[in-house]
């Protein structure tokens, strides 16, 4: 079963407040996204590999350690997932994105897939799928499947805030998948909302309603 990471770090807290206050802006609120996927990052990215590699230093020769040949992908939900990649991409410059768009239904609130493209070599990559809400947990089982049946294997899930309900239904539906969290919260309403939440996170970023 994969792991479930609940960020307890002071200054992601702190961010992360701020971003459910509803009088913080547009402009406020989309770098906060970034910062805090940015501060996510440094700590999911703690299990990668690393090898030996030998260097001269101003000093003398001397062994070190490097990242172990790694190639990174990053896979927003589309729309409101590309808030998080700035801030992942000053981490991980050299890493490739994908994106998965989906929109939800309405009356069922279902996802539904009309965008998918991935890096061709998606399966040797470690891939990081960011939206910022995990609420019902579909929008997040779909892109994952999507991704898988395009070949991605290796797959860690970032997110801002999560329900309980959608953290149960994107575990069960991927056990394999890691779920990071900036703060997660009560529960659902029933307008399939997180609570307390911060209101739509695609609007907020984009400045749009």
């Amino acid at each position: 079963m994969g792991k479930v990471y609940v960020f307890d770090h002071p200054l992601i807290q702190h961010k992360t407040a701020m971003i459910r206050d509803k009088n913080t802006g547009t402009k406020d609120f989309r770098q906060l996204v970034s910062e805090i996927a940015m501060l996510m990052t440094y700590e999911s990215t703690r299990d990668l590999a690393l090898e030996d590699a030998t260097i001269e230093t101003p000093i003398c020769e001397t062994t070190v350690k490097v990242l172990k040949g790694l190639d990174v992908a990053i896979v927003p939900i589309l729309r409101a997932g590309l808030g998080m990649v700035d801030g992942i991409l000053q981490i991980i410059p050299n890493a490739k994105v994908g994106h998965v768009g989906l929109y939800r239904d309405p009356d069922t609130h279902e996802p539904h897939e009309y965008y998918c493209k991935m890096p061709d070599d998606i399966d040797k990559r470690k891939i990081f799928v960011t939206d910022p809400m995990l609420a019902t947990g579909g929008s997040a089982v779909a892109a994952i499947n999507f991704i898988k049946e395009r070949g991605g294997k290796d797959i860690t899930f970032m997110c801002l805030i999560a329900a309980p309900e959608g953290i149960e239904v994107l575990q069960k539906a991927h056990p394999d998948v890691d779920i990071f969290i900036a703060a997660k919260d009560e529960c659902l309403n029933e307008h399939a909302y997180i609570v307390p939440g911060l209101g739509d996170a695609g609007d907020r970023i984009f400045g749009t309603k």
